[in-house]
């Protein structure tokens, strides 16, 4: 009986893991060979991105749970913003990419994965665009918000509360695999 219960454990175990669906950025994409604005965007947007799949990698209830003392945000609170700030960057850039559930609807695992392909599908855009000045948002005839302005706000905003969610995590006692090479953007097995 004991042979049959790990048998079944383990077979439930493989299929778990194999049916597991695969999220971007994992690993950093390969680099483009070319230096332009562009592809120096689209990697600042993969690096966040990377980042963001380590650090909320795994995250168990009481890792969303955690707090810093005094009145800051929970890191569930946190990854709701991160979600946030990946929408607010697709309005800014202009891209369309439909969310798959409201928000109030996700969960921790479902707002993980839109905020990843929310993040790719920046990146693409950004990659494929022409000139990164089509990005400017223009009112009443004049620039209201330049593109540098969505760098140094929800680009930069987002890598800082990605940072925070995994000095959280570390707090919470689950840091980081140690198999993370943040410099490469890759993984080790």
């Amino acid at each position: 009986m004991k042979t049959k219960l790990i048998i079944i454990t383990i077979l439930f175990a493989v299929i778990s893991i194999n049916s597991q669906e695969k999220l971007p950025y994992r690993e950093i994409p390969v680099m483009p060979e070319s230096y332009t604005a562009q592809n120096t965007v689209a990697r600042m947007i993969d690096g966040l991105a990377f980042r963001y799949y380590w650090s909320t990698d795994k995250l168990r209830s009481v890792d969303l749970a955690y707090q810093p003392k005094g009145e800051g945000r929970t890191c569930q609170q946190t990854v709701n913003h991160l979600y946030d700030l990946s929408n607010m960057m697709l309005l800014l850039t202009k891209t369309e990419f439909k969310q798959a559930l409201e928000k109030d609807k996700m969960t921790f695992l479902t707002m993980r994965k839109q905020t990843l392909l929310n993040l790719q599908a920046l990146s693409n855009r950004i990659k494929t665009s022409e000139n990164l000045l089509e990005f400017t948002v223009i009112k009443e005839g004049k620039a209201s918000i330049p593109f540098f302005n969505i760098i140094n706000g929800p680009i930069a905003d987002a890598i800082w509360h990605t940072g925070q969610v995994a000095s959280f995590r570390r707090s919470s006692g689950n840091p980081i695999s140690s198999k993370i090479n943040h410099f490469k953007g890759t993984v080790k097995e």
